[in-house]
């Protein structure tokens, strides 16, 4: 759940970002993006972005703590 807001939240933004960006290198002043479909299809790919990147993560911390837990035992 904590996962699903983040990713959220950070794919929001990160269409900001993106948009500025673009704006930046094409010398745009503004950007339109078509109507909302196309902003919720944007915002929907950096939401599965970020959420698979947080995947990764999470996995990664618990294969991590998992590992030092088998290196206690076996100090123990």
């Amino acid at each position: 759940m904590v996962r699903m807001s983040i990713a959220g939240v950070a794919g929001f933004i990160l269409v900001f970002i993106e948009s500025y960006i673009v704006m930046q290198f094409k010398g745009y002043r503004t950007v339109d993006f078509g109507g909302i479909a196309p902003f919720v299809s944007v915002w929907s790919m950096n939401f599965f972005l970020v959420f698979s990147i947080l995947t990764q993560v999470k996995h990664w911390y618990i294969e991590r703590e998992e590992a030092r837990e088998e290196g206690y035992s076996e100090k123990f």
